[in-house]
């Protein structure tokens, strides 16, 4: 599939394409979804940044908004051209605008994969191991308009406890944390008994799992995996997309789906930041694929 997308797009000779797309485009920016601190999420992008600029021949600038909501109304306004959305965070956008963007990739992991879960976890050591241990404690979302953080647990969960996610129906208290770093830091703090947040669900526990917030969060040096205790996992859900404004030139959309698709290739340290750890890269994803969360998206807020 990467060999049929760098065919297809080698008759554009790069030189020419950066002068022909600055004619068009004065900027090029980059939106980053909430999950780890601002300027955490700025390093991890910066190579992608430096890469876009040689390739666009255009300034390019990142954007970390404090949460899910600043990069869906950039994208809705047209003040950002990319971004890699959780599903629900795509299927917000799509909702309000179903012409704002178009999904282009999407992340593949080890197992040549492109689904993730919604991983319930708590402190080893407060005697919880699943969600009955969970009854009348105190239980962290992420962000309303993450996948894994809120929309899947949210819908999954009360259907193994038979209840509500308002406080006091089954949990002492469901609070929002703000983000999933905010949550595993909540967690392990004890703050919060139990909360979720995401990871492919592959590799070793001890890691973080090969790719995600928790995967993230060790590397950064916040969390001892041997601390937390895995207490809930929901379906498999799929990887959000890679989405681009879809006003933009199409030889700019051309020049960076080519580029995401080779970052694996072409840096792999570049593409482990931006993938939130290991994986294959990115491969081709549409629409199609998020049907699913749409609708539940949708079902959610009537």
């Amino acid at each position: 599939m990467k060999k049929l997308i760098a065919a297809a797009l080698a008759t554009t000779a790069l030189s020419g394409a950066a002068m022909a797309q600055s004619a068009e485009i004065n900027e090029f920016r980059i939106g980053i979804l909430g999950g780890e601190n601002a300027q955490d999420r700025m390093n991890s992008y910066e190579c992608l940044r430096g890469y876009t600029e040689e390739r666009l021949g255009v300034p390019t600038k990142l954007f970390a908004p404090a949460d899910y909501n600043g990069v869906i109304q950039g994208l809705l306004g047209g003040t950002l051209d990319m971004a890699w959305l959780g599903a629900s965070a795509y299927a917000a956008v799509y909702l309000q605008d179903a012409e704002a963007v178009e999904p282009v990739l999407v992340k593949i992991n080890l197992d040549g994969s492109f689904g993730y879960h919604s991983i319930g976890f708590a402190r080893r050591d407060a005697g919880i191991s699943n969600l009955e241990d969970m009854s009348g404690k105190v239980f962290g979302f992420g962000d309303p308009n993450s996948t894994s953080g809120y929309l899947i647990p949210s819908i999954e969960i009360p259907q193994t406890t038979g209840a509500t996610m308002e406080s006091d129906a089954y949990f002492g208290e469901v609070k929002f944390t703000g983000g999933h770093e905010q949550t595993i830091v909540a967690v392990n703090n004890g703050d919060v008994d139990g909360g979720v947040t995401w990871a492919d669900g592959q590799g070793n526990w001890e890691d973080g799992y090969n790719s995600g917030a928790l995967r993230k969060a060790v590397d950064a040096g916040l969390v001892d995996m041997n601390d937390l205790v895995e207490i809930w996992r929901s379906k498999p859900i799929p990887e959000g997309p890679v989405v681009l404004r879809k006003a933009l030139p199409d030889d700019v959309k051309a020049t960076m789906t080519q580029l995401v698709d080779e970052l694996h290739e072409k840096d792999p340290d570049c593409a482990y930041g931006v993938a939130a750890g290991e994986s294959l890269g990115f491969d081709p994803i549409d629409h199609e694929a998020y049907v699913s969360i749409v609708e539940a998206r949708k079902a959610k807020s009537n």
